[in-house]
C-alpha cells in the first residue's frame, strides 16, 4: 500500500486543514521513528485515510465532511529530500491518471504556474479552498487568510516539538500532465473505484530527514532524555533564588551569622599542621602558650632575629623569652581572617622580618588555630593586650610595635587606643598592611558581598547588621586619638580592600595627627603583583620599614 497524503486545502477552504496536517504529523512522525514502516502504519494514519477516502468527518474538535476529489501533485519533484511521498488510496484504489482529469483542469498551465483547481460551491467557496495559487498568494497565506484558528493550531504544534514545514499544493498530476478530478457524487461522499485521495506535498525545511528523525525520537519530558532533568533544574534555580533572598533577611533577625564571614575562624588552613612544631616550618621559631584571661589560652610563635640564629640551637623557651631583652625591636604580629599563624603569606613575613633582625610574635587570636575560646572583637582586644603586657615585661627597653594585617589593623588600632585612653600608655609604632576605615565600609568592598551590593535594603540589612554582632573594627576613629608613629601599606591591585580606603584611612589620621611626619603612606605598584596577601613578599619591606623607624 502506497502512502496517502492529505492536501493543503480541500472542497469548503479551510476545514480540511486542520485535519490534513493532524494526517501529516501522524504519519511523520511513524515514518520518521521507524525507517521501515509500512504505508498507512498505525492505528490514527489507518483510520485517518480511510476517513479521507470516504469523504467522512473527522471525529474531534474539527468534524467538518472530509471530499476527496484532489488532482495528484508530481512526487519527482521533491525526491531525494528527505520526505516520503505516496498516490493511491488506502483502500487500494490507483491514483487518477491524466485520462480521469476532467477538461480543462490540468496539465494546461505549464509546471512553472500551477492551474486553478476546479471546485464546487459558490464563489466565495471556490476562492476560500483554492489551493492559494490565485493572484501569486501562497499557499500558506491563504491557510492565514480562510482559517482563523489554523495559524494558530500549526503554532500549537510547533511548541510540542512536531516540525510541520511549508506545505504546498501543485497542480501537476503524477505524470506532469495535470492530473484530474472525479464527479461531484464522488467529492460528496460516494466510493468510485477511482477515487482520488487528497496530497498534501511538504516542502523540506531546513532540517534534514535524518536530523528530525533523530530529533523526534528523542524521549520526552517523561522518559529519560534531555527533557528529563529540566523540572529538576527549574526547582534548582528557584531554590538558590530563595536562598539569595532569604539570607539578607537571616542576617538581618540573627546578626551572629555575620560573625561567621567576617572572622572566618572555621577555615583553619593550612590543615594537617602541627602548630606546636613550628620548626619544621621556620628556623629560630619557637612555640608557646599564653591564657590571656580566665578559660582563654592563645597560641604564639615567637621568631628571634636571624643574627642570633646560630645561638638558638637547641635553645628552650625559657632562652627565647631571655633573648627579648636585647636591643632589637618587637613585633607583635596580628593577622587577618581566616587561617592559622602557619599560612604560607605569614610564614614569609617571619622569615623577611626575622631576617632583617626583628623579634616576632604572632598569635592566633581566641578561635583561630589551637587558641581556645569564640571570636569577639572585645576579646581579640584583650588578647593583644594580654600579649603587650606579657613581651613589656620581658623585653626591657626594646620598642614594641604592633603589625596588622587586614582584619588585624582594626585589632591593632583598637590596642594602640585602648592603652593610650586607659593606660596612659603609647605604643612605639603602629603599622597597618591592608588597612581598611571600619568594617562597614569593607564589607561594602570584599569580594563575597558583591552579589548583594544592588540588592534592595542592602546597607540595612547587612552593613547596619555589623553593629548589631558587636563588629566595629573603627581604624579611622582610632587613628584620631593616637599620636604614635603610623605607616600604612597598600598595594595598588588589591582585590579584597581596594587601596582608595587606606589612602582615606591615612587623610584622616594626617588631618588630626599634630606631627603630619608620623604618619606615611605607602603604596606598591601593580607590577610586582603583591595584591591583598604578599606584600611581605617585597625584599624592600625590612628597608622600607626601618627607615620610617628610624632604625639603622
Amino acid at each position: 500500500m502506497a502512502n496517502v497524503h492529505p492536501p493543503a486545502h480541500g472542497p469548503g477552504g479551510p476545514s480540511l486543514a486542520r485535519p490534513a496536517c493532524l494526517w501529516i504529523c501522524i504519519r511523520c512522525l511513524e515514518q520518521t521513528v521507524s525507517t521501515e514502516a509500512t504505508p498507512g502504519h498505525g492505528r490514527f494514519s489507518r483510520r485517518l485515510t480511510a476517513l479521507l477516502a470516504q469523504g467522512r468527518p473527522w471525529p474531534g474538535p474539527w468534524g467538518q465532511r472530509l471530499r476527496p476529489g484532489w488532482e495528484h501533485p508530481d512526487p519527482g519533484a521533491w525526491a531525494g529530500r528527505g520526505c516520503m511521498w505516496g498516490r493511491t488510496s488506502a483502500l487500494g484504489a490507483s491514483s487518477p491518471s491524466p485520462s480521469s482529469a476532467r477538461p480543462g483542469t490540468a496539465g494546461t498551465r505549464g509546471p512553472d504556474r500551477p492551474q486553478r483547481h476546479r471546485v464546487g460551491g459558490s464563489a466565495q467557496g471556490r476562492e476560500r479552498a483554492g489551493l492559494g495559487w490565485e493572484r501569486g498568494r501562497p499557499a500558506r497565506r491563504r491557510l492565514r487568510a480562510g482559517t482563523r484558528r489554523g495559524g494558530a493550531w500549526q503554532r500549537g504544534l510547533r511548541r510540542r516539538g512536531v516540525c510541520l514545514g511549508r506545505y504546498r499544493a501543485a497542480g501537476a498530476g503524477p505524470g506532469g500532465d495535470g492530473g484530474g478530478s472525479v464527479s461531484r457524487r464522488e467529492r460528496c461522499g460516494g466510493v468510485a473505484s477511482k477515487v482520488a485521495v487528497p496530497v498534501m506535498v511538504p516542502v523540506p525545511v531546513s532540517v534534514p530527514a535524518p536530523r528530525l528523525r533523530a530529533r523526534l525520537a528523542r524521549p520526552g519530558p517523561t522518559g529519560e532524555g534531555w527533557l528529563s532533568w529540566c523540572p529538576s533544574l527549574r526547582t534548582l534555580l528557584l531554590d538558590l533564588l530563595l536562598i539569595y533572598i532569604s539570607v539578607p533577611f537571616l542576617i538581618r533577625l540573627f546578626p551572629i551569622l555575620l560573625t561567621k564571614f567576617v572572622f572566618l575562624n572555621f577555615l583553619a588552613f593550612p590543615f594537617f599542621v602541627d602548630l606546636r612544631r613550628p620548626e619544621l616550618l621556620l628556623n629560630n621559631t619557637v612555640s608557646l602558650y599564653l591564657t590571656t584571661e580566665p578559660g582563654i589560652t592563645v597560641g604564639i610563635w615567637h621568631t628571634i632575629p636571624g643574627s642570633r640564629g646560630a645561638e638558638a640551637q637547641g635553645k628552650d623557651q625559657h632562652w627565647y623569652e631571655e633573648a627579648l631583652a636585647d636591643a632589637h625591636p618587637v613585633i607583635i604580629y596580628l593577622h587577618g581572617n581566616g587561617g592559622t599563624r602557619a599560612a604560607s603569606h605569614r610564614i614569609q613575613f617571619l622569615k623577611t622580618m626575622g631576617a632583617a633582625d626583628f623579634h616576632i610574635l604572632a598569635l592566633d587570636y581566641r578561635g583561630y588555630g589551637d587558641s581556645s575560646g569564640y571570636p569577639t572583637e572585645s576579646g581579640f582586644t584583650t588578647d593583644v593586650l594580654a600579649l603587650y603586657d606579657w613581651a613589656k615585661a620581658r623585653s626591657g627597653n626594646s620598642s614594641i610595635l604592633f603589625w596588622g594585617h587586614s582584619l588585624g589593623t582594626g585589632i591593632a588600632t583598637n590596642t594602640a587606643r585602648r592603652l593610650q585612653e586607659e593606660r596612659g600608655v603609647q605604643v612605639d609604632a603602629v603599622i597597618l598592611e591592608s588597612a581598611y576605615t571600619n568594617i562597614r565600609d569593607a564589607a561594602a568592598h570584599i569580594p563575597i558581598t558583591k552579589p548583594y551590593r544592588r540588592f534592595p535594603g542592602f546597607s540595612y540589612l547587612i552593613l547596619d547588621s555589623l553593629a548589631l554582632g558587636n563588629m566595629f573594627f573603627r581604624n579611622d576613629e582610632n587613628v584620631k586619638v593616637l599620636a604614635c608613629p603610623l605607616l600604612i601599606l597598600h598595594a595598588e591591585d588589591d582585590t579584597v580592600l581596594p587601596p582608595q580606603l587606606g589612602q582615606k584611612l591615612f587623610e584622616t589620621a594626617r588631618s588630626t595627627y599634630k606631627d603630619k611626619t608620623k604618619v606615611k603612606f605607602i603604596t606598591f605598584p601593580k607590577k610586582l603583583g603583591l595584591g591583598h596577601d604578599y606584600i611581605s613578599f617585597n625584599p624592600e619591606l625590612p628597608a622600607l620599614v626601618k627607615d620610617f623607624l628610624n632604625i639603622k
